[in-house]
């Protein structure tokens, strides 16, 4: 895989409004039936402009438009918030852009606005392959919009990637085959596969607590379609880089790596994170998450989020949690704050999970699927 010695530095935006709230959607998005956005893109700029003081000078290696539903922002409003970034750091030759995108119909319509905004790549949220499940899952397209969509993705960017969530109710190995088949014919060079995860809070999550969501899989059952997931991929040239990432190689996501792999990154919009170095120091940053609360404070000439400068002990947690996510692993001496780490890893390697070198620590095959259990050890 893409190795990053020097994993670079990274701008989150993240646009927090969609069209309609997935059942299964934990994350900070709102449905608003009108949109100012010319106000956002002044707040997006000023919010970049901001962090571009206090981090002066970093080569921006890539820009990630996230959701909520990005492919709403007008072209107008992607261009303005690039060119801002671009006149508050420099910009490296190969920046990855991505753009998060619906495959309605409305919004592959904007794809050409985008790639003339800068935008070079779109992740699209298809997420099933079949239209009942499309409706289960709440999705306004259907599997025909969905294609024609990824046609005009394909046709217009340099890279697309979509995803799927798989482990969905009713759904049996013979079934998931057989839809993961037809992705991977459709597939570029990159494919997000996750497992359907009912989080508290969420519509599917209220529905399970009352005895709702039948036929969801079994442990054995979820375990059997993992392994044909990642064996499906790995035959048809897109391992796993990440436990639910597959791309080929050369194709991984710049920008999420930029994540895994301990990069500092500037979190732009509502609730998004950001990790910045300032003065030798690793600051966690977090923005309040209500639109209306982080418009308006920004407006005012306020600053929207917190910041916490992060102990050397965090920052090492951080590098377990997130590097291990990876095939590639952690670099033991990003590890060095976290006293008894080697005797715990030492433990289970006995087991198969995890698989020292002499230079860096990684999650075997057998060790990903149970990586949670692996964390909690070598943390304890």
């Amino acid at each position: 895989m893409l190795r990053l010695t020097q994993p670079g530095f990274g701008i989150y935006v993240h646009w927090p409004f969609c069209q309609a709230k997935c059942p299964y959607c934990d994350l900070n998005s709102h449905v608003a039936a009108r949109v100012d956005q010319s106000r956002w893109r002044a707040a997006f700029a000023s919010e970049i402009a901001r962090h571009g003081r206090l981090m002066p000078g970093r080569v921006v290696r890539s820009i990630f438009f996230g959701g909520g539903t990005p492919s709403l922002m007008e072209p107008e409003t992607v261009a303005a918030t690039i060119d801002a970034i671009r006149a508050a750091w420099p910009m490296g030759n190969d920046v990855e852009i991505t753009l998060e995108a619906n495959p309605t119909s409305v919004e592959a319509g904007r794809f050409r606005g985008y790639r003339d905004a800068g935008v070079n790549r779109v992740s699209m949220g298809i997420q099933a392959l079949n239209d009942a499940d499309l409706a289960r899952l709440g999705r306004l397209h259907s599997v025909a919009e969905a294609r024609a969509a990824f046609d005009v993705a394909r046709a217009t960017f340099e890279r697309v990637s979509f995803d799927l969530i798989y482990a969905r109710q009713d759904q049996d190995p013979a079934a998931w085959r057989a839809e993961l088949a037809e992705a991977l014919a459709m597939a570029a060079d990159h494919l997000s596969l996750y497992q359907l995860t009912i989080e508290p809070g969420t519509a599917f999550g209220e529905r399970f607590a009352r005895g709702g969501l039948r036929g969801l899989p079994d442990e054995d059952r979820g375990a059997d379609l993992y392994e044909i997931t990642q064996h499906m991929t790995a035959a048809a040239g897109l391992p796993a880089y990440e436990v639910s990432n597959h791309a080929r190689p050369g194709a991984e996501s710049r920008h999420n790596l930029v994540y895994w792999s301990g990069g500092t990154y500037a979190g732009i919009g509502p609730g998004a994170h950001g990790r910045l170095e300032i003065d030798g120091r690793r600051i966690a940053t977090e923005a309040v998450s209500a639109p209306g609360d982080w418009l308006a404070r920004v407006t005012r000439g306020e600053a929207p989020d917190t910041q916490e400068t992060l102990t050397a002990r965090d920052v090492a947690t951080e590098r377990v949690m997130m590097g291990l996510r990876i095939a590639d692993g952690v670099p033991w001496d990003a590890l060095d704050a976290l006293p008894g780490i080697r005797a715990a890893a030492a433990r289970l390697v006995d087991l198969g999970l995890v698989a020292p070198d002499e230079d860096r620590l990684r999650v075997t095959a057998a060790g990903r699927p149970l990586l949670n259990a692996v964390l909690r050890e070598l943390l304890a």
